[in-house]
């Protein structure tokens, strides 16, 4: 809390504040934690004044409780529950995509996380009919393989074209171009919740690894930085745009076991509130187009839950658990 001072709250003077202060009393904590009898007695001030400046600055100052019903039907109003298309996945995801949450998706190359990528934004465009905003970092989104998602859900080239409109595709290849984009989208807000095609309700960005790993390593404080405002752009607009975030991310070898895990570090961990990692799965007699897909992370759901999953089916209309873009 901050320093006492002339007309910070209604009947706070310059005179009271430097009465206060020649008694040690500086700071609003000072003054709503003190005796206010022995305050009102050495400082020769009305009690009755004290106390009800100490009623006024509690209530700029202080946090309102909320209990759990009131978080819970907040929760339910503004939270939705975006179907990725792929139901095996879904089931992983509790439902599917959450608003207001960053979901990260973790695999070596080839392992099909730009095809997730891909289904969401088909699915979010073309059956809910929302935009999608996606930020390529790595090339790899081509329109023929969007236009194929979408020719799998609808023959009609209408609904085809609409639902590409409302994909807006941005390529950026550096950290800064990213946060430019980022930052721009808040600017933008108010017209994409207005936009007659609907509102924005998915942020694809694939990949964050391809922007964020050539600035760290070695004593690139600048690069940590870097990601971690990126980190920052990317909960925030999550939680104040009410948009599900999707980010892709490479998997590194561990320097010491050699094992396989996420890219960018411990510090990166704490970003999504779900991680899934696609590996692919190997042996005799295994089709190349087998996936184990595993939930890492969740505030939902157990972790350590597998599933084997074929990629071919994906972009094929599978059964979701959960109505698509159903409230919880």
């Amino acid at each position: 809390m901050g320093l006492l001072r002339a007309g910070l709250c209604p009947g706070l003077t310059q005179d009271m504040v430097q009465l206060l202060r020649n008694h040690g009393i500086k700071t609003v904590v000072d003054l709503v934690s003190a005796d206010l009898e022995e305050v009102a007695q050495k400082c020769g001030l009305s009690y009755k004044a004290l106390v009800a400046l100490r009623r006024v600055l509690l209530a700029q100052f202080s946090a309102f409780p909320f209990n759990g019903a009131d978080l819970y039907e907040e929760l339910k109003t503004s939270t939705a529950i975006l179907s990725t298309s792929i139901g095996s996945l879904d089931k992983l995801l509790d439902s599917g995509l959450y608003t207001g949450e960053v979901t990260e998706i973790v695999g070596v190359p080839g392992s099909g996380k730009t095809q997730v990528c891909l289904c969401v934004a088909a699915n979010v465009a073309h059956s809910l009919q929302q935009n999608v905003l996606y930020i390529d970092s790595n090339g790899g989104l081509t329109a023929s393989r969007l236009l194929q998602l979408l020719q799998a859900r609808t023959p009609d080239e209408e609904e085809q074209a609409g639902a590409l409109q409302r994909i807006q595709v941005v390529r950026a290849f550096d950290i800064f171009q990213m946060l430019d984009v980022l930052q721009d989208l808040r600017g933008a807000v108010a017209q994409q919740v207005s936009h007659s095609s609907g509102t924005l309700k998915v942020v694809i960005v694939d990949s964050v690894t391809a922007v964020v790993s050539p600035l760290l390593g070695g004593q690139q404080r600048e690069g940590m930085a870097l990601m971690m405002q990126l980190a920052q752009e990317l909960k925030t607009l999550a939680r104040d745009l009410g948009v599900a975030v999707v980010v892709t991310n490479h998997m590194t070898r561990d320097r010491d076991s050699g094992k396989l895990k996420p890219a960018m570090g411990r510090s990166w961990s704490f970003v999504p509130s779900t991680r899934i990692v696609l590996a692919i799965s190997e042996g005799a007699g295994t089709p190349g187009s087998q996936r184990t897909v595993c939930l890492t992370k969740s505030p939902r759901l157990p972790t350590g839950v597998q599933k084997m999953v074929d990629i071919e089916t994906w972009g094929t209309l599978e059964q979701s658990p959960a109505l698509q873009g159903d409230q919880i």
